[in-house]
């Protein structure tokens, strides 16, 4: 999982981790390797100089007493009872064992910061970002269907802190970084990942695995977490829309048929496909709108709703068309399709 927000980052976005190429025992073992070469370095050269050592106890340089110098002062600054005389032996320890000295404990920070303290980091920045996942929106899979989704709804003016994004590719990540989006690296099929974006709380989720199986597997998992979510999923077979269906998704998007849309409506009239295009995409002059029936058009035919041009109702998972006989009167719990105007401000059903 990326984890680990940067500093200039919000509270909510890009909580990263990059991690290791080396296994951690291997990060340890040649951190391990490089303090005893060190030492090792320093030992030597403190043996071959040791006539500018004094010992203020016996006033004799042993292999032993060379060992104890060295090792006290790569770690520590010295106890006193060893020290340097000769110019040479002091110049030796100021230009060459300081820097070490200091270069040593730089690796000792370093490695109890990767093995225990960026752990401890990590799961704090993680309670912290999952308690801000309220009402968000998830998006898995930062490929070409995931990335103009998200580049969509961006257009539409949602909120970038609002989009988390889970891919396993570290450049998909950046980039969707890049846009101000939340981004985690994780396999979306395990219940851990969509545990750790709080799936259960999500909006929304948007599924684009690039891989028709991986795409269904995910949304068995959501769904089994989030009995409620809504699940948008893309497929590219048409012979897997139904086991999607089955697996739990709300919307069942097939980029291959949508096209033959397009170009079969092209073949009934040149503005058709344009229309149908500029239905779907935030940039053109009209949108399509989903919300609820409002409390005063309850009993009104759907032709008389003033916030746009009713098209259809769904009453429970039933498809009503303007045309038909349950358009002639709104019930209590009806969802309206509309069209309305793009740059007009649509009425949400809570401002009414």
């Amino acid at each position: 999982m990326k984890i680990a927000p940067p500093p200039s980052a919000s509270p909510m976005a890009g909580f990263l981790r990059r991690r290791s190429a080396l296994p951690v025992w291997a990060d340890l073992a040649w951190r391990v390797v490089l303090v005893f070469g060190l030492i090792a370095i320093v030992l030597a050269l403190h043996w071959f100089g040791r006539d500018g050592l004094k010992d203020n106890y016996d006033d004799q340089i042993s292999f032993i007493d060379v060992l104890y110098f060295t090792t006290v002062t790569v770690t520590t600054v010295g106890y006193g009872d060893i020290v340097p005389v000769s110019p040479e032996a002091r110049l030796f320890e100021s230009i060459f064992v300081t820097p070490i000295r200091l270069f040593v404990w730089i690796i000792f920070l370093g490695t109890a910061y990767n093995l225990f303290f960026r752990n401890i980091l990590y799961r704090w920045r993680m309670a912290r970002i999952q308690a801000d996942l309220h009402n968000h929106i998830v998006v898995t899979g930062f490929g070409t269907s995931g990335q103009e989704a998200v580049n969509e709804l961006l257009a539409r003016g949602t909120d970038p802190r609002e989009i988390v994004v889970i891919d396993g590719s570290e450049k998909a990540l950046d980039h969707a970084e890049a846009l101000g989006c939340n981004v985690l690296c994780g396999d979306s099929t395990r219940d851990k990942t969509l545990k750790d974006v709080a799936i259960h709380r999500a909006r929304t989720m948007i599924v684009s695995a690039g891989r028709d199986d991986t795409s269904i597997l995910i949304t068995l998992t959501a769904r089994h977490l989030a009995p409620r979510l809504p699940i948008s999923i893309v497929v590219r077979n048409e012979d897997n829309e139904v086991p999607a269906r089955q697996a739990g998704a709300t919307t069942v998007i097939n980029p291959v048929s949508f096209a033959g849309l397009l170009l079969a409506g092209s073949t009934s009239g040149k503005h058709i496909a344009d229309y149908m295009a500029d239905l779907a995409a935030s940039g053109g002059r009209v949108k399509l709108h989903e919300r609820p029936v409002l409390p005063q058009e309850i009993g009104q035919p759907l032709s008389a709703i003033g916030t746009g041009l009713g098209v259809r109702i769904y009453r429970g998972d039933h498809p009503i068309g303007f045309w038909e006989e349950g358009a002639k009167r709104l019930q209590t719990g009806d969802c309206i399709i509309e069209i309305v105007e793009e740059t007009g401000a649509t009425p949400r059903p809570d401002d009414q």
